[in-house]
Protein backbone atom coordinates (compact mmCIF):
# COMPACT_ATOMS: atom_id res chain seq x y z
CA UNK A 1 0.00 0.00 0.00
CA UNK A 2 1.18 3.55 -1.37
CA UNK A 3 2.24 5.40 2.08
CA UNK A 4 0.55 9.40 1.78
CA UNK A 5 2.65 11.68 -0.40
CA UNK A 6 4.71 14.40 1.31
CA UNK A 7 4.24 17.42 0.01
CA UNK A 8 7.54 17.73 -1.58
CA UNK A 9 11.22 16.05 -1.80
CA UNK A 10 13.82 16.55 0.64
CA UNK A 11 16.68 18.15 0.01
CA UNK A 12 19.07 15.72 -1.76
CA UNK A 13 21.96 15.23 0.48
CA UNK A 14 20.09 15.47 3.90
CA UNK A 15 21.67 13.09 6.27
CA UNK A 16 23.89 12.25 3.50
CA UNK A 17 28.03 12.39 2.76
CA UNK A 18 27.34 11.15 -1.07
CA UNK A 19 29.93 13.66 -2.81
CA UNK A 20 26.81 15.53 -4.58
CA UNK A 21 25.51 16.80 -1.68
CA UNK A 22 24.63 20.54 -1.70
CA UNK A 23 27.20 22.59 -0.52
CA UNK A 24 27.77 26.04 0.05
CA UNK A 25 30.58 27.95 -1.83
CA UNK A 26 32.55 31.15 -0.56
CA UNK A 27 33.47 34.11 -3.35
CA UNK A 28 36.78 32.55 -3.72
CA UNK A 29 36.07 28.76 -2.91
CA UNK A 30 33.37 28.78 -5.94
CA UNK A 31 32.67 25.19 -8.37
CA UNK A 32 35.14 25.13 -11.05
CA UNK A 33 34.46 23.95 -14.54
CA UNK A 34 32.04 24.87 -17.68
CA UNK A 35 29.26 26.61 -16.88
CA UNK A 36 27.55 24.08 -17.97
CA UNK A 37 28.18 21.92 -15.36
CA UNK A 38 28.61 24.27 -12.55
CA UNK A 39 24.66 25.55 -13.16
CA UNK A 40 23.61 21.11 -13.24
CA UNK A 41 20.44 21.61 -11.25
CA UNK A 42 20.91 19.97 -7.75
CA UNK A 43 17.34 19.43 -6.89
CA UNK A 44 14.18 18.38 -8.74
CA UNK A 45 12.89 21.77 -8.24
CA UNK A 46 15.95 23.17 -10.53
CA UNK A 47 15.43 20.92 -12.90
CA UNK A 48 14.06 23.00 -15.92
CA UNK A 49 11.96 21.43 -18.68
CA UNK A 50 10.70 17.83 -18.45
CA UNK A 51 7.56 18.46 -16.66
CA UNK A 52 6.29 15.36 -17.77
CA UNK A 53 8.98 13.70 -15.49
CA UNK A 54 9.79 16.13 -12.57
CA UNK A 55 6.55 18.53 -12.35
CA UNK A 56 4.27 18.46 -9.36
CA UNK A 57 2.12 15.40 -11.05
CA UNK A 58 5.53 14.19 -12.81
CA UNK A 59 6.40 10.32 -12.64
CA UNK A 60 9.59 10.66 -11.95
CA UNK A 61 8.86 12.70 -8.84
CA UNK A 62 5.99 10.31 -8.08
CA UNK A 63 8.26 7.18 -8.22
CA UNK A 64 10.78 9.14 -6.05
CA UNK A 65 7.89 9.98 -3.35
CA UNK A 66 6.67 6.69 -2.92
CA UNK A 67 10.08 5.02 -3.32
CA UNK A 68 9.17 3.31 -5.84
CA UNK A 69 12.42 3.69 -7.58
CA UNK A 70 13.34 1.25 -10.30
CA UNK A 71 15.32 0.70 -13.34
CA UNK A 72 14.94 3.57 -16.19
CA UNK A 73 15.88 4.43 -19.69
CA UNK A 74 16.07 8.11 -20.37
CA UNK A 75 15.64 8.58 -24.20
CA UNK A 76 16.27 11.80 -25.96
CA UNK A 77 18.52 14.15 -27.53
CA UNK A 78 21.59 15.50 -25.99
CA UNK A 79 21.60 18.39 -23.59
CA UNK A 80 18.04 17.56 -21.96
CA UNK A 81 19.44 16.84 -18.68
CA UNK A 82 19.78 12.53 -18.93
CA UNK A 83 22.57 13.01 -16.83
CA UNK A 84 21.19 15.16 -14.05
CA UNK A 85 18.19 13.02 -13.55
CA UNK A 86 20.60 10.28 -12.97
CA UNK A 87 22.47 11.97 -10.53
CA UNK A 88 19.49 13.58 -8.71
CA UNK A 89 18.22 9.84 -8.72
CA UNK A 90 21.06 8.84 -6.56
CA UNK A 91 20.80 11.74 -4.21
CA UNK A 92 16.87 11.87 -3.07
CA UNK A 93 17.31 7.71 -3.07
CA UNK A 94 21.08 7.99 -1.05
CA UNK A 95 22.47 5.94 -3.40
CA UNK A 96 25.98 4.75 -4.62
CA UNK A 97 26.90 6.60 -8.04
CA UNK A 98 28.40 4.89 -10.51
CA UNK A 99 28.96 6.36 -13.94
CA UNK A 100 29.88 4.51 -17.27
CA UNK A 101 30.79 5.72 -20.18
CA UNK A 102 29.34 2.49 -22.89
CA UNK A 103 31.92 4.22 -24.93
CA UNK A 104 34.60 3.20 -23.01
CA UNK A 105 33.42 0.84 -20.72
CA UNK A 106 34.48 -3.02 -20.79
CA UNK A 107 32.33 -6.27 -20.09
CA UNK A 108 35.32 -6.81 -16.64
CA UNK A 109 34.28 -3.24 -15.64
CA UNK A 110 30.39 -3.44 -15.43
CA UNK A 111 31.62 -7.44 -13.64
CA UNK A 112 33.90 -5.46 -10.79
CA UNK A 113 31.22 -2.77 -10.35
CA UNK A 114 28.11 -5.19 -10.04
CA UNK A 115 30.11 -7.47 -7.30
CA UNK A 116 30.70 -4.37 -5.17
CA UNK A 117 26.75 -3.19 -5.76
CA UNK A 118 25.92 -6.59 -4.63
CA UNK A 119 28.57 -7.07 -1.63
CA UNK A 120 27.24 -3.72 -0.07
CA UNK A 121 23.82 -4.36 -0.97
CA UNK A 122 24.39 -7.66 1.37
CA UNK A 123 26.36 -6.26 3.95
CA UNK A 124 24.61 -2.94 4.30
CA UNK A 125 21.61 -2.78 1.93
CA UNK A 126 23.29 0.12 0.29
CA UNK A 127 21.64 0.68 -2.67
CA UNK A 128 23.65 1.09 -6.49
CA UNK A 129 22.58 3.15 -8.84
CA UNK A 130 24.90 2.48 -12.35
CA UNK A 131 24.25 5.40 -14.61
CA UNK A 132 25.03 4.30 -18.40
CA UNK A 133 25.59 6.78 -20.79
CA UNK A 134 25.14 5.74 -24.24
CA UNK A 135 23.47 2.62 -23.30
CA UNK A 136 22.84 1.73 -26.99
CA UNK A 137 26.72 1.05 -27.51
CA UNK A 138 26.52 -2.18 -25.49
CA UNK A 139 26.16 -5.17 -27.49
CA UNK A 140 23.89 -7.51 -26.12
CA UNK A 141 26.76 -9.52 -23.80
CA UNK A 142 27.27 -6.26 -21.70
CA UNK A 143 23.48 -5.83 -21.31
CA UNK A 144 22.70 -8.59 -20.36
CA UNK A 145 25.76 -8.51 -17.28
CA UNK A 146 23.05 -5.96 -15.59
CA UNK A 147 20.49 -8.77 -15.69
CA UNK A 148 20.75 -10.76 -12.75
CA UNK A 149 21.53 -7.49 -10.70
CA UNK A 150 18.57 -5.54 -11.78
CA UNK A 151 15.97 -8.49 -11.41
CA UNK A 152 16.75 -9.25 -7.65
CA UNK A 153 17.33 -5.28 -6.67
CA UNK A 154 21.13 -5.18 -6.17
CA UNK A 155 21.44 -2.43 -8.48
CA UNK A 156 19.22 0.25 -10.19
CA UNK A 157 19.59 0.81 -13.49
CA UNK A 158 20.07 3.57 -15.60
CA UNK A 159 20.74 4.07 -18.93
CA UNK A 160 20.54 6.98 -20.84
CA UNK A 161 20.67 6.88 -25.16
CA UNK A 162 19.50 9.05 -27.70
CA UNK A 163 18.34 6.07 -30.09
CA UNK A 164 15.46 4.47 -30.09
CA UNK A 165 15.23 1.31 -26.93
CA UNK A 166 13.17 -0.60 -29.04
CA UNK A 167 16.01 -1.43 -31.68
CA UNK A 168 19.19 -0.88 -29.24
CA UNK A 169 18.50 -2.20 -26.00
CA UNK A 170 17.53 -6.43 -25.60
CA UNK A 171 14.18 -6.98 -24.89
CA UNK A 172 15.37 -9.03 -21.71
CA UNK A 173 16.80 -5.60 -20.07
CA UNK A 174 14.20 -3.55 -21.65
CA UNK A 175 11.28 -5.30 -20.20
CA UNK A 176 12.41 -5.00 -16.50
CA UNK A 177 13.23 -1.31 -17.23
CA UNK A 178 10.53 1.90 -17.72
CA UNK A 179 11.54 3.72 -20.72
CA UNK A 180 11.28 7.54 -20.33
CA UNK A 181 11.48 9.66 -22.89
CA UNK A 182 12.89 13.40 -22.40
CA UNK A 183 12.25 16.01 -25.16
CA UNK A 184 13.94 18.89 -26.19
CA UNK A 185 14.94 22.26 -24.11
CA UNK A 186 11.64 24.72 -25.43
CA UNK A 187 12.77 27.98 -25.85
CA UNK A 188 10.82 29.63 -22.78
CA UNK A 189 12.51 27.09 -20.98
CA UNK A 190 16.01 28.21 -22.20
CA UNK A 191 15.64 31.44 -22.13
CA UNK A 192 15.03 30.91 -17.80
CA UNK A 193 18.25 28.88 -17.74
CA UNK A 194 20.38 31.83 -19.27
CA UNK A 195 18.93 34.36 -17.66
CA UNK A 196 19.27 32.10 -14.30
CA UNK A 197 23.26 31.54 -15.48
CA UNK A 198 23.87 35.57 -15.72
CA UNK A 199 22.03 36.36 -12.20
CA UNK A 200 23.54 33.48 -10.20
CA UNK A 201 26.44 34.78 -8.32
CA UNK A 202 27.56 31.55 -6.60
CA UNK A 203 27.93 29.43 -9.85
CA UNK A 204 26.81 31.43 -12.41
CA UNK A 205 27.77 34.93 -14.05
CA UNK A 206 26.13 36.82 -11.57
CA UNK A 207 29.21 38.47 -10.28
CA UNK A 208 29.59 40.19 -14.03
CA UNK A 209 26.61 42.38 -13.84
CA UNK A 210 26.47 41.56 -17.82
CA UNK A 211 23.12 42.71 -19.55
CA UNK A 212 21.86 40.92 -22.58
CA UNK A 213 19.98 42.18 -25.40
CA UNK A 214 17.15 40.45 -26.59
CA UNK A 215 18.16 39.85 -30.37
CA UNK A 216 21.35 38.12 -28.84
CA UNK A 217 19.45 35.62 -26.51
CA UNK A 218 17.49 35.02 -29.89
CA UNK A 219 20.33 33.93 -31.39
CA UNK A 220 21.97 32.08 -28.42
CA UNK A 221 18.40 30.20 -28.30
CA UNK A 222 18.02 29.38 -31.83
CA UNK A 223 21.67 28.24 -32.02
CA UNK A 224 21.20 25.98 -29.55
CA UNK A 225 18.59 23.89 -31.27
CA UNK A 226 16.83 22.70 -28.06
CA UNK A 227 20.60 21.55 -26.34
CA UNK A 228 20.88 23.61 -22.77
CA UNK A 229 24.31 22.69 -22.63
CA UNK A 230 25.01 24.41 -25.85
CA UNK A 231 23.28 27.34 -24.94
CA UNK A 232 25.02 27.56 -21.65
CA UNK A 233 28.37 27.35 -23.64
CA UNK A 234 27.69 29.76 -26.45
CA UNK A 235 26.54 32.45 -22.71
CA UNK A 236 29.87 31.67 -21.23
CA UNK A 237 31.98 31.97 -24.54
CA UNK A 238 30.56 35.42 -24.89
CA UNK A 239 30.92 36.32 -21.33
CA UNK A 240 34.54 36.07 -21.57
CA UNK A 241 34.53 38.65 -24.19
CA UNK A 242 31.59 41.20 -23.52
CA UNK A 243 32.47 44.25 -21.70
CA UNK A 244 28.79 45.31 -20.28
CA UNK A 245 26.59 43.37 -22.34
CA UNK A 246 26.08 40.56 -24.56
CA UNK A 247 25.02 42.03 -27.80
CA UNK A 248 23.47 40.71 -31.15
CA UNK A 249 27.04 41.11 -32.93
CA UNK A 250 29.10 39.67 -30.60
CA UNK A 251 26.54 36.44 -30.40
CA UNK A 252 27.02 36.70 -34.49
CA UNK A 253 30.62 36.69 -34.43
CA UNK A 254 30.80 34.00 -31.74
CA UNK A 255 28.34 31.44 -34.11
CA UNK A 256 30.34 32.39 -37.32
CA UNK A 257 33.62 31.01 -35.54
CA UNK A 258 32.01 28.37 -33.86
CA UNK A 259 33.12 24.91 -34.32
CA UNK A 260 30.55 22.70 -35.85
CA UNK A 261 29.34 20.68 -32.43
CA UNK A 262 28.79 17.25 -34.10
CA UNK A 263 30.82 13.99 -33.60
CA UNK A 264 29.58 11.05 -35.68
CA UNK A 265 30.54 8.90 -32.77
CA UNK A 266 28.76 10.75 -30.20
CA UNK A 267 25.29 12.11 -29.70
CA UNK A 268 25.69 15.63 -31.48
CA UNK A 269 24.27 14.21 -35.33
CA UNK A 270 20.75 13.60 -33.23
CA UNK A 271 19.69 17.43 -34.16
CA UNK A 272 20.87 17.58 -37.81
CA UNK A 273 19.12 14.27 -38.93
CA UNK A 274 16.44 15.34 -37.43
CA UNK A 275 16.75 18.71 -39.56
CA UNK A 276 17.64 16.16 -41.84
CA UNK A 277 14.21 14.15 -42.06
CA UNK A 278 11.79 16.82 -41.04
CA UNK A 279 13.34 18.66 -44.22
CA UNK A 280 12.46 15.86 -46.24
CA UNK A 281 9.02 15.16 -45.07
CA UNK A 282 8.12 18.45 -45.58
CA UNK A 283 8.91 18.35 -49.13
CA UNK A 284 11.81 21.19 -48.76
CA UNK A 285 14.64 19.81 -51.58
CA UNK A 286 16.70 22.90 -50.27
CA UNK A 287 16.25 22.18 -46.88
CA UNK A 288 17.12 18.75 -47.38
CA UNK A 289 20.32 19.38 -49.57
CA UNK A 290 21.56 21.73 -47.25
CA UNK A 291 21.46 19.49 -43.83
CA UNK A 292 22.62 16.91 -46.01
CA UNK A 293 25.66 18.69 -46.63
CA UNK A 294 25.89 19.92 -43.29
CA UNK A 295 26.13 15.98 -42.25
CA UNK A 296 28.53 15.35 -44.90
CA UNK A 297 30.76 18.34 -44.29
CA UNK A 298 30.94 16.84 -40.70
CA UNK A 299 31.84 13.75 -41.83
CA UNK A 300 28.71 11.50 -40.85
CA UNK A 301 28.74 8.23 -42.37
CA UNK A 302 26.81 8.17 -45.77
CA UNK A 303 25.79 4.87 -45.12
CA UNK A 304 23.77 6.02 -42.20
CA UNK A 305 22.32 8.66 -43.69
CA UNK A 306 21.16 6.57 -46.47
CA UNK A 307 19.58 4.10 -43.98
CA UNK A 308 17.47 7.10 -43.25
CA UNK A 309 16.31 7.29 -46.50
CA UNK A 310 15.24 4.01 -46.54
CA UNK A 311 13.17 4.34 -43.73
CA UNK A 312 11.78 8.07 -44.78
CA UNK A 313 10.66 5.86 -48.24
CA UNK A 314 7.90 3.58 -46.70
CA UNK A 315 7.19 5.93 -43.45
CA UNK A 316 6.59 9.04 -45.00
CA UNK A 317 6.06 8.24 -48.97
CA UNK A 318 4.78 4.88 -48.74
CA UNK A 319 2.28 4.05 -51.71
CA UNK A 320 1.88 7.50 -52.77
CA UNK A 321 5.05 6.98 -54.59
CA UNK A 322 5.57 3.00 -54.77
CA UNK A 323 9.07 3.75 -57.10
CA UNK A 324 10.60 5.99 -53.92
CA UNK A 325 11.52 2.36 -52.08
CA UNK A 326 13.46 0.92 -54.37
CA UNK A 327 14.97 4.58 -55.38
CA UNK A 328 16.45 4.47 -51.69
CA UNK A 329 17.10 0.71 -51.84
CA UNK A 330 19.54 1.79 -54.74
CA UNK A 331 21.11 4.91 -53.50
CA UNK A 332 22.41 2.44 -50.42
CA UNK A 333 24.00 -0.12 -52.81
CA UNK A 334 25.19 2.72 -54.77
CA UNK A 335 27.21 4.50 -51.99
CA UNK A 336 28.00 1.49 -50.39
CA UNK A 337 29.65 0.82 -53.72
CA UNK A 338 31.10 3.69 -54.74
CA UNK A 339 32.25 5.46 -51.76
CA UNK A 340 32.96 8.95 -50.84
CA UNK A 341 33.41 11.59 -51.97
CA UNK A 342 31.20 10.62 -55.26
CA UNK A 343 28.65 8.36 -53.16
CA UNK A 344 27.45 12.32 -51.69
CA UNK A 345 25.72 12.67 -55.25
CA UNK A 346 23.95 9.63 -55.11
CA UNK A 347 22.55 11.11 -52.08
CA UNK A 348 22.09 14.37 -53.12
CA UNK A 349 19.77 12.87 -56.07
CA UNK A 350 17.75 10.29 -53.38
CA UNK A 351 17.21 13.19 -51.64
CA UNK A 352 15.71 15.87 -54.02
CA UNK A 353 13.90 12.78 -55.36
CA UNK A 354 12.41 11.80 -51.60
CA UNK A 355 11.80 15.05 -51.05
CA UNK A 356 9.96 16.09 -54.24
CA UNK A 357 7.94 13.04 -53.79
CA UNK A 358 4.74 12.69 -52.80
CA UNK A 359 3.78 11.79 -48.89
CA UNK A 360 1.52 9.45 -47.70
CA UNK A 361 2.19 7.52 -43.83
CA UNK A 362 -0.96 5.47 -44.57
CA UNK A 363 0.49 2.31 -44.46
CA UNK A 364 2.63 3.54 -41.48
CA UNK A 365 -0.33 4.68 -39.28
CA UNK A 366 -2.20 1.79 -40.02
CA UNK A 367 0.66 -0.55 -39.08
CA UNK A 368 0.80 1.12 -35.92
CA UNK A 369 -3.26 0.70 -35.02
CA UNK A 370 -2.70 -2.85 -35.99
CA UNK A 371 0.46 -3.11 -33.30
CA UNK A 372 -1.51 -1.05 -30.97
CA UNK A 373 -4.49 -3.66 -31.21
CA UNK A 374 -2.14 -6.56 -31.29
CA UNK A 375 -0.55 -5.57 -28.15
CA UNK A 376 -4.35 -4.76 -26.68
CA UNK A 377 -6.02 -8.10 -27.08
CA UNK A 378 -3.21 -10.03 -27.60
CA UNK A 379 -3.94 -13.52 -29.14
CA UNK A 380 -7.28 -12.99 -30.01
CA UNK A 381 -8.15 -16.67 -32.17
CA UNK A 382 -7.74 -16.35 -35.79
CA UNK A 383 -11.04 -17.52 -37.68
CA UNK A 384 -11.13 -21.64 -38.55
CA UNK A 385 -11.98 -21.13 -41.72
CA UNK A 386 -8.31 -19.44 -42.08
CA UNK A 387 -6.18 -21.96 -40.16
CA UNK A 388 -3.74 -24.48 -41.93
CA UNK A 389 -4.95 -27.94 -41.66
CA UNK A 390 -1.67 -30.30 -42.88
CA UNK A 391 -3.49 -33.25 -40.71
CA UNK A 392 -6.46 -35.29 -40.31
CA UNK A 393 -7.42 -34.52 -37.35
CA UNK A 394 -7.36 -30.89 -37.82
CA UNK A 395 -9.69 -31.29 -41.14
CA UNK A 396 -12.14 -32.89 -38.85
CA UNK A 397 -11.91 -29.99 -36.36
CA UNK A 398 -12.76 -27.63 -39.17
CA UNK A 399 -9.70 -26.41 -39.72
CA UNK A 400 -9.60 -24.22 -43.33
CA UNK A 401 -13.16 -25.62 -43.90
CA UNK A 402 -15.62 -22.85 -45.58
CA UNK A 403 -11.73 -21.14 -47.35
CA UNK A 404 -12.20 -19.55 -50.28
CA UNK A 405 -8.86 -19.89 -52.45
CA UNK A 406 -9.12 -15.65 -53.92
CA UNK A 407 -7.89 -16.90 -57.29
CA UNK A 408 -10.98 -18.94 -57.74
CA UNK A 409 -13.42 -16.26 -57.01
CA UNK A 410 -14.33 -12.77 -58.26
CA UNK A 411 -14.80 -9.72 -55.98
CA UNK A 412 -18.00 -9.82 -55.39
CA UNK A 413 -17.98 -13.77 -54.47
CA UNK A 414 -14.53 -12.36 -51.69
CA UNK A 415 -16.70 -9.19 -50.82
CA UNK A 416 -18.08 -10.15 -47.09
CA UNK A 417 -15.32 -12.74 -46.66
CA UNK A 418 -13.64 -12.20 -43.39
CA UNK A 419 -9.99 -12.49 -42.35
CA UNK A 420 -9.67 -10.40 -38.79
CA UNK A 421 -10.36 -12.52 -35.90
CA UNK A 422 -13.92 -11.88 -34.23
CA UNK A 423 -13.36 -8.86 -32.08
CA UNK A 424 -11.57 -7.20 -34.99
CA UNK A 425 -13.57 -7.84 -37.80
CA UNK A 426 -14.67 -4.55 -38.48
CA UNK A 427 -11.04 -2.54 -38.08
CA UNK A 428 -9.96 -0.70 -40.88
CA UNK A 429 -6.27 -0.16 -40.41
CA UNK A 430 -5.63 1.06 -43.63
CA UNK A 431 -7.32 3.88 -45.09
CA UNK A 432 -7.45 3.83 -49.04
CA UNK A 433 -8.41 7.46 -49.57
CA UNK A 434 -4.76 8.39 -48.01
CA UNK A 435 -2.97 5.58 -50.60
Amino acid sequence: MFRPLPKSLPTPGEGNNNSMSKKSFTKHDKPQGPLADRMRPRTLDEMVGQEHLVGKSGILRTMLLTDRMSSVVFWGPPGVGKTTMARLIAEYTKSRFIKFSAVTATLDDIRREVRSASELFSAFKQRTILFVDEIHRFNKLQQDAFLPSVEDGTIILIGATTENPSFEINSALLSRSKVFVLNEISESDLKKLIHRALADKERGLGELGLGLETEAERMIISASNGDSRIALNILEDAASLAQEKISKELIDQLLQHQVLRYDKKGDEHYNTISAFIKSLRGSDPNASLYYLARMINAGEDPLFIARRLVVLASEDVGMADPHALPMAIATMQAVDFVGLPEARINLAHCAVYLALAKKSNASYIGFNNAMSDVEDTLNEPIPKHMLNAPTGLMKKLGYGKGYKYAHDFTEEDLKNERYLPDRLKDKKYYDTDRL
